[in-house]
């Protein structure tokens, strides 16, 4: 953890951790509330647990239920966590910036559902099929999109 730690500071994340993260690299503590907070920020919240199950207990708890990932080379312990954590998107050892319905190729995104059934009204067949994206990979990143209306990612500060 400290060379990723000291990466992402030297980037300007700010770092809260549990006692146990606190104890391996120096940051600012985690409160309770920051494990169900989505800061839209550079701020990251590190807990260290006990294993497998521990962690996935930790996502079911606080997660999205969005997009959520794992990152690691025990394929059993992977194939758990895409069975067993209830996401949209649910990936392993790739970046979680895939989870975008453009890429997923369904022309542009609309909008964003944690739902397992969000129609109301009459529906059909289609809206009554939900999806779960399980990616596999090897540590790829997401590149900008491509071709003649391609636009970079931006984070831009809105005012409040």
């Amino acid at each position: 953890m400290p060379p990723i730690a000291q990466a992402l500071i030297q980037q300007g994340v700010s770092l809260r951790g549990d006692e146990r993260a606190q104890s391996i690299h120096s940051m600012a503590p985690a409160t309770a509330a920051d494990w169900a907070t989505e800061y839209c920020d550079l701020i990251l919240s590190i807990k260290i647990v006990e294993g497998l199950a521990a962690a996935i207990a930790h996502i079911q708890t606080y997660g999205s239920r969005h997009t959520e990932a794992i990152v690691t080379e025990n394929a059993t312990a992977a194939e758990n966590f895409l069975n067993t954590v209830d996401a949209a998107g649910v990936y392993w050892n790739c970046s979680t910036r895939f989870a975008d319905g453009f890429r997923y190729g369904f022309g542009a995104e609309v909008g964003i559902s944690t739902q397992k059934m969000p129609p109301r009204g009459p529906v059909g067949l289609e809206g009554l099929v939900t999806y779960k994206y399980r990616l596999v990979g090897q540590g790829q990143t997401v590149a900008l999109y491509a071709g003649a209306n391609a636009r970079p990612f931006r984070h831009q500060d809105l005012p409040l």
